[in-house]
């Protein structure tokens, strides 16, 4: 194995499409990141496949902040250690409902339960009189692809270099943000697709694909207006890719500072 760089940040998006949570510590399973995307709002206007309303339609949706009541029990299964001595063929580490409790901080400052219905009361605003908003949640990440997400800070910049104005890493809302350790320019982390990378002590994942983007890359993450600039430019620089998919073939605990090794050929 050879470390081509370090976890720069960990994240992950309790409710699909509002504002991420930092985590120092986050458990990589093979269904994705534990409690990732674990709550969505089913809309009946969505298309076939994106069944979920997200920012792309109501862009306040990026303004409104997730925050477990029990963060300290929100990063990974209570009951790991035994999980971990039951042979493979199962995935047995599971979250205690008590232990992911989540409530959401409103624009306006309101702190308000994930299921209490005026939440979604408050989104429906401004949509269609017809459509239908549903509360669903799911132990599995509720993503849109794969089960997790990478990019680089090198890609960022890059990005940024593009672009006239500064370029928030929140935009891309990856899971994993990493630092190469060599000075790397350009995109290239899509050098490592179809290859093998340990995170930390134990986690592996294969780098499948390059991460597709839509529009979302152009909201604001705080105020989710709009600047379109952003995806035209990775669209021009990089076929609009930017980051990498992978799927988790160890489980493990991931933390900020962890290395990140990449398998030999």
């Amino acid at each position: 194995m050879t470390t081509i760089g370090t976890v720069e940040s960990l994240w992950c998006y309790p409710v699909k499409s509002m504002r991420g949570v930092e985590m120092p510590e986050i458990f990589m399973g093979f269904s994705g990141i534990y409690g990732d995307r674990c709550y969505a709002l089913k809309s009946s206007a969505a298309r076939k496949g994106f069944p979920y309303l997200n920012a792309n339609v109501q862009q306040q949706m990026l303004q409104y902040q997730p925050q477990y009541r029990y963060p300290e029990r929100a990063s990974k299964p209570p009951n790991l250690i035994e999980a971990a001595s039951i042979a493979p063929g199962v995935t047995p580490a599971n979250s205690d409902p008590e232990d992911m409790l989540l409530d959401v901080v409103t624009p306006a400052g309101k702190i308000i339960s994930v299921e209490d219905p005026e939440l979604i009361q408050i989104l429906g605003e401004g949509l269609d009189a017809k459509t239908q908003l549903k509360l669903v949640r799911s132990d599995r990440a509720l993503t849109d692809c794969r089960p997790i997400s990478l990019i680089s800070l090198s890609t960022i910049r890059q990005i940024e270099s593009e672009c006239s104005i500064p370029v928030d890493k929140r935009r891309f809302r990856a899971n994993v943000y990493f630092d190469f350790a060599s000075d790397e320019i350009g995109f290239p982390e899509d050098n490592l697709v179809g290859r093998r990378l340990r995170i930390g002590s134990t986690a592996m994942v294969m780098v499948l694909e390059r991460d597709p983007r839509c529009r979302m890359i152009s909201l604001d993450p705080d105020t989710g207006e709009h600047n379109p600039e952003v995806s035209q430019k990775v669209a021009q620089a990089n076929g609009n890719f930017a980051g990498v998919y992978c799927a988790v073939l160890v489980e493990g605990v991931l933390k900020k500072g962890d290395l990140i090794e990449l398998e030999a050929a």
